[in-house]
């Protein structure tokens, strides 16, 4: 069975309360104005259009989703459009797979996303190495705190050792059953969990590609590991995902951690102990990642440089 590395006691439990009309219209209103749309063919331009008639019924089936804990089917298919990156046209690992979900699974993400949120913050649930996906957090903020621990271990004569770790596909590996256990120990339990669990399984997607002004499509195929890339409530479920990485390493190191993205900084004034910490940080986090079923993109990974 999985074992959280966390060792803290356990967060109190999550309570969803219901959603207003006023909370749904106020959600649709904020979601980004596009044509673009899912398999439905509805835009959330559309649906800001029409959302002051439609809001009660919605209403309805939120509050109901959120008392059953059953996440509505029709709202778990997405088309995927491969997106060109760069390099050769004809190898597919230069595509970049967007998620096109339908807007109405937006509007109950979010509702979702907005208790859970408020419970992760109530409760200082994630680590504060963490700076993915958060309020008044950026890439240049992760930036400047691994340059401070780079430039303050520098400036007090000691070796330092940053080592960069990029995961392969790391969205779509997530297990759910992982995801699941992590979630209950944060407090999210009973029709909360149950919730999260029918958003997780039963997804369908299928790829769409436009040649030549036409479009064509895959079959219909189940989703059995992985968060929505593209969703609303897919990047914060990954947080909870890797939010115990700094505990399984941070007692010889400094992590910081973006989405999933990890540096780590590891200081030393000897220089034996320093070669030493830099090789058990890597098993460290090496077992973390294999015990959590996620992989290191190998054309990447490790790197290591070292300074003095």
């Amino acid at each position: 069975m999985y074992k959280i590395h966390v060792i803290n006691q356990p967060f109190p439990t999550i309570n969803f309360k219901g959603v207003s009309s006023t909370e749904i219209e106020d959600i649709t209103r904020l979601l980004k104005t596009k044509n673009s749309h899912g398999y439905d063919e509805i835009s959330t331009n559309i649906l800001k259009w029409s959302i002051c008639y439609i809001s009660s019924p919605l209403t309805y089936i939120c509050n109901k989703m959120l008392s059953f804990g059953v996440f509505p089917t029709r709202l778990k298919f997405a088309e995927v459009k491969p997106i060109f990156k760069k390099g050769e046209k004809k190898v597919t690992t230069n595509y970049r797979p967007m998620s096109l979900l339908t807007s109405f699974s937006k509007i109950f993400e979010k509702v979702i996303y907005n208790r859970i949120f408020h419970h992760i913050n109530y409760n200082h649930i994630l680590v504060n190495e963490q700076f993915g996906f958060r309020h008044a957090s950026s890439t240049d903020i992760a930036s400047y705190n691994l340059t401070k621990n780079i430039l303050l271990a520098l400036n007090n004569k000691l070796l330092v050792s940053g080592i960069v770790c990029d995961l392969h596909k790391a969205f779509n590996c997530v297990n759910h059953d992982i995801l699941l256990s992590k979630a209950e120990f944060y407090g999210i339990t009973g029709k909360a969990k149950d919730l999260i669990k029918s958003y997780l399984q039963g997804r369908c997607q299928r790829t769409l590609v436009d040649y030549d002004l036409k479009k064509y499509y895959s079959e219909w195929e189940i989703v059995t590991d992985g968060v929505p890339q593209g969703s609303i409530l897919g990047p914060l479920l990954f947080l909870l995902y890797v939010n115990d990485i700094p505990n399984a390493i941070s007692d010889i190191s400094n992590p910081i951690l973006y989405a999933d993205d990890t540096s780590l900084i590891i200081t030393n004034s000897d220089s034996q102990m320093f070669e030493k910490n830099i090789n058990t940080a890597i098993l460290q986090l090496n077992k973390w990642f294999k015990s959590n079923l996620l992989l290191l993109n190998l054309e990447k990974n490790p790197f290591s440089s070292i300074c003095n």
